[in-house]
C-alpha cells in the first residue's frame, strides 16, 4: 500500500487569461509602503556586499567547522589508539573524514582573510582618496552644475583627475627607472 501523500498546498485562483491571482494578504502595499521599502532594501543589498558583514556572517560556520574538524580528529585519534592496543582489529564503523573537514575549516579561514584584506585595501584607498584628492564626487552627474561649488567633482572630472594621476605616476616610475639604468656601471 503505497501512503506518499503530496502535501497541501494553498490554492491559488487563476484568473482568465491564465495568470495566477494573487491573495489579497500577499498583495505588496500601498506606494508609500513600498518606497519606505526599498531603502531599506538597498540597505540590505548594500549590507550583502559589505566585507565585515561577510566575516561576521561567516564566523557562525567556522566554529561550527572547528568543532566538527575537532570532533573527527579525536574520533580517529580514539579508534587508532584501540586499534593500537589491540582491542579492535579494523575499522568497523566509517568514520567522518578529518581531512575534508580540515580542508572545509581552512577554506572557511580564507574567505575570511580574503574579505578581512579586502577591508583593509577599502580603507587604505579611501584614506588615500581622503587625502590626495579631498573633493566630494557626485558620481550621478556628467554635466558640471550650473552654480557648482568648486568642492565637488563631477564623475568625468573625477575620471579626468585620476587618469592624470596615474600618468604623472607612471611618468615619475619611468624616470626613476632611467636613471636607475644610467647609474649602473658597465651596461
Amino acid at each position: 500500500m503505497n501512503m506518499n501523500i503530496p502535501p497541501m498546498q494553498p490554492q491559488v485562483p487563476v484568473v482568465p487569461g491564465g495568470m495566477p491571482q494573487i491573495p489579497q494578504q500577499q498583495q505588496p502595499g500601498t506606494p508609500q509602503q513600498s518606497q519606505q521599502m526599498q531603502p531599506q532594501m538597498q540597505q540590505q543589498a548594500q549590507e550583502k556586499l559589505d566585507n565585515i558583514s561577510k566575516v561576521k556572517s561567516l564566523i557562525n560556520p567556522l566554529r561550527d567547522s572547528l568543532a566538527l574538524t575537532l570532533k573527527s580528529a579525536s574520533q580517529a585519534l580514539h579508534q587508532n589508539s584501540l586499534v593500537d592496543v589491540g582491542s579492535l582489529k579494523g575499522v568497523d564503523v566509517p568514520m567522518p573524514r578529518f581531512d575534508k573537514n580540515m580542508e572545509e575549516f581552512y577554506s572557511i579561514c580564507d574567505q575570511i582573510e580574503l574579505h578581512l584584506k579586502t577591508s583593509i585595501e577599502c580603507l587604505t584607498q579611501g584614506s588615500s582618496s581622503q587625502r590626495y584628492l579631498p573633493l566630494v564626487v557626485a558620481p550621478t552627474r556628467t554635466e558640471p552644475l550650473p552654480a557648482q561649488d568648486g568642492g565637488t567633482l563631477t564623475y568625468p572630472q573625477y575620471l579626468a583627475t585620476v587618469r592624470s594621476q596615474l600618468a604623472y605616476t607612471k611618468e615619475i616610475q619611468d624616470t626613476l627607472f632611467t636613471a636607475a639604468h644610467n647609474l649602473v656601471p658597465g651596461e
